[in-house]
């Protein structure tokens, strides 16, 4: 050793040695936490922000904006932060620099990091990254919104392009998104009930407890069964202020101005969060009563799954522990109940001349609507599991009803009936994150497994049995690759192996005379799904003036099957078709920046081997298993004015068509493809603490199908003709803590008839839309 260091002396001398020594010095290294807490110039989070250490990728930041782990410090340090959108934060750092947190301000471009979703890829992304359409209603809107009115499927029909308009009642029947079937969530959960559809999924959680609303536009099975034209996603509240108590208070009366005779309502609202120690927490109630409901005439409307003199309840808590830096632990609880105490009955109108409407009496059958929707989640989350990985794992528990209306008389049972959708649903969901690196490429990687099993069935209320136990285990393991190929390349793409089975046991239909006349007993037995679901997709977002993607993705769904096994004709469930629907969508759009214009743009093509489409048979609405092509294009955009001056708008059109054996094309019906809507939107703050909205939406024509030869239009054939609405929603802030909103629903009080009122040809269905509504909000913030 002596006489190394000898040699080495004598080759590279005294000062050579020293500096040799010192560079040994800087570039050892040892392990030190970072923690750091990235936020915008707003003081807003900055949620999914890349952090790089010496060129190296070390993570991401958290829902909070935070990031901490144990990494390799040098004596010198170059740090990185970068998030798409937003101006890349880089800076050197010396290790005694890096002890202690650091609060890095990444500069925002004037973008706002409410562009963030999780929905799209199951964790924190920039939606100028993801390769297909997304839309985000924030806290904001959604408050803006409910002062026009509570009911989430009107809310949802304004903003999003594609989405068919509300039905204005307490079912969302038709409400379809780009054509087919939307899976609606709340925080992940599934509230939709493909094995039987009852129409009541949309209205499944009140809006004051809601954070945000993403919907993903397109097949895609992320999510699992049923969600062939997208996601809806309600995404809950949680507590974010570091105080040991906070809260708002909200009072609401409204009522019809023109005609106000019995259509006064009220809501009431708590809400209650915050943070001691390593818990938080949040809590809330709300309690509404829906008036009667009055046209623009001043009639009552039909009361056919309609909302008058309905009551509706809302429950809920989240709490969340945080067990160390990199790991904590949540859950939650909703509870939801909507039913319909109706004071008045239908009297039946005559279909394209004169309204069903509501006269006074009762219902003999028990309260219609959603009795009850309960909804409880565990979610445990650990940061750098393994390397850099995050894991989180979910285990959920849904129990749904959905009560349809008493009848008198039916034709698929014998005597008076009322029927009810039972749904129980168990989940578990492992999701795992590992971002990585592929030469200078940054990648990402997100796989697990989904575990469900979904129990569904419908009966009557004397305990008839419609629809016997469909019940659905579903394993789906899945991997979704992110790659920047180049750079603001993005890449993505990934697969889900769907496989599930359908257990059925032996069953009797339903009859359809008196002792036990029409009914046929159906073997049970086991129906498997196999299928692989595969999506890709390219967006490049270097540029705010363009910023292109393109995308393929797939969606499956066991769709309607308890229509197919409650007409059974056959003594065994084998010959029953019973296949899944494949869904595949093809999409290509941009968005772009030019100065203060916002322009967004989408073309899509959906197809499908077999379809769904409900089509009437006897006076019974069965699935159409022909294959289906469905196309369309969404386009939106908003132009800044002034600071006190926004508009906007948006215009979405889709068609489709069903193709038969001999290759005759037919028009899919009504309850699959809604007409033209188009929408504006004006925002004035003519005062700090004064803002005002006033909405326009305009729902076209849609004319595809011949009357018959009875003089009478199928159910789901009939003509719809157009229709424009305005809305306003104003809001003024005494204080900080006190605000005071006023909304008005149908400014105009104009009179008309919904697309499902038109579209169904049907006289006891023939109800028209609902007049001006006025709606006044008291808010206590503390």
């Amino acid at each position: 050793m002596k006489m190394w260091f000898s040699w080495l002396f004598d080759k590279v001398g005294k000062k050579g040695l020293l500096v040799c020594l010192l560079s040994l010095i800087a570039n050892w290294s040892w392990a030190q936490k970072l923690e750091l807490q990235v936020t915008d110039e707003h003081q807003e989070s900055a949620i999914g922000a890349t952090v790089y250490l010496n060129n190296t990728i070390v993570g991401v930041t958290d829902m909070d904006g935070f990031f901490r782990k144990d990494v390799e410090i040098l004596e010198e340090n170059v740090l990185k932060i970068s998030a798409v959108g937003f101006s890349a934060y880089q800076a050197k750092f010396s290790a005694k620099a890096l002890q202690g947190q650091l609060h890095i301000v990444l500069k925002d471009e004037d973008r706002t990091l409410g562009e963030v979703v999780v929905t799209a890829g199951r964790k924190v992304e920039d939606i100028s990254t993801i390769p297909s359409s997304v839309t985000v209603l924030s806290r904001r809107e959604i408050q803006a919104q409910s002062n026009i009115t509570t009911d989430i499927s009107s809310m949802l029909g304004f903003a999003v392009p594609g989405l068919g308009v509300s039905t204005n009642k307490a079912t969302n029947a038709g409400q379809t998104l780009r054509g087919r079937s939307v899976l609606v969530l709340i925080d992940g959960i599934p509230q939709s009930t493909p094995l039987m559809n009852g129409a009541r999924d949309i209205r499944t959680i009140n809006p004051s407890v809601i954070e945000r609303i993403e919907v993903i536009k397109g097949a895609t099975s992320i999510y699992g069964n049923g969600s062939g034209g997208g996601i809806i996603n309600y995404i809950t509240k949680k507590n974010t202020d570091d105080i040991r108590l906070n809260g708002e208070s909200s009072v609401g009366v409204s009522f019809n101005p023109t005609s106000a005779e019995g259509t006064a309502g009220y809501r009431l609202s708590q809400y209650l969060g915050g943070q001691s120690k390593k818990w938080s927490y949040s809590f809330a109630g709300s309690m509404e009563y829906y008036g009667l409901q009055r046209d623009g005439e001043g009639l009552p409307l039909g009361q056919t799954d309609g909302l008058s003199n309905s009551y509706q309840y809302n429950g809920f808590v989240k709490l969340a522990y945080a067990i160390d830096a990199n790991s904590s632990i949540s859950g939650f609880y909703n509870y939801f109940n909507s039913t319909q105490h109706a004071k008045y009955i239908s009297q039946t109108g005559v279909y394209g001349e004169t309204p069903t409407i509501g006269v006074k009496g009762n219902d003999p059958g028990e309260p219609a609507g959603t009795p009850f929707n309960h909804n409880a989640m565990i979610n445990y989350s650990k940061r750098n599991l393994f390397g850099n990985t995050q894991f989180d794992a979910s285990l959920y528990l849904n129990s749904f009803r959905s009560m349809n209306r008493y009848v008198a008389s039916a034709s698929a049972w014998y005597g008076p009936g009322q029927t009810k959708i039972n749904s129980r649903k168990k989940g578990l969901r492992l999701n795992f994150n590992t971002p990585f690196s592929i030469g200078n490429m940054p990648t990402e990687i997100t796989y697990g497994l989904d575990v469900l099993n979904d129990i569904t069935n419908q009966d009557l209320v004397d305990g008839r049995v419609y629809i016997p136990n469909m019940n659905m285990v579903n394993l789906a393991p899945y991997a979704q690759l992110k790659m920047d190929i180049l750079d603001d390349l993005i890449l993505k793409g990934g697969l889900r192996y769907e496989n599930a089975t359908v257990t059925v046991k032996d069953f009797n239909t339903i009859a359809k005379g008196p002792d036990n006349e029409g009914s046929i007993f159906v073997n049970g037995g086991k129906i498997p799904y196999n299928a692989t679901m595969f999506n890709a997709g390219l967006r490049y977002a270097k540029y705010e003036i363009f910023n292109p993607f393109i995308s393929f993705s797939q969606g499956f769904a066991i769709n309607e099957l308890g229509r197919i096994v409650r007409r059974a004709t056959e003594n065994t469930l084998e010959s029953l078709e019973t296949d899944p629907i494949i869904t595949n969508n093809y999409e290509v759009g941009f968005s772009s920046r030019i100065k203060q214009l916002n322009i967004s743009a989408a073309y899509y093509v959906s197809t499908s081997e077999l379809g769904a489409n409900l089509v009437d048979v006897g006076g019974f609405l069965l699935p159409q298993r022909e294959p289906e092509r469905v196309y369309g294009y969404e386009v939106a955009a908003d132009l800044r004015i002034t600071e006190q001056l926004k508009i906007g708008g948006t215009y979405a059109f889709v068609e489709g068509k069903a193709t038969f054996d001999d290759g005759s094309k037919a028009y899919l019906s009504g309850s699959r493809i809604a007409p033209p809507k188009a929408t504006a939107y004006l925002y004035y703050n003519p005062l700090s603490n004064l803002s005002i909205q006033l909405f326009w939406v305009n729902v076209g024509s849609r004319e595809r199908f011949e009357v018959q030869e009875n003089g009478k239009y199928k159910n789901g054939e009939g003509p719809i003709h157009s229709y424009s609405l305005f809305n306003l929603s104003t809001s003024y802030h005494m204080s900080e803590k006190l605000s005071f909103g006023l909304g008005v629903e149908n400014l105009f009080n104009k009179v008309y008839y919904n697309p499902v009122s038109q579209y169904t040809a049907l006289d006891a269905n023939y109800v028209r839309g609902n007049g001006m509504q006025l709606n006044i909000n008291t808010r206590f913030h503390f």
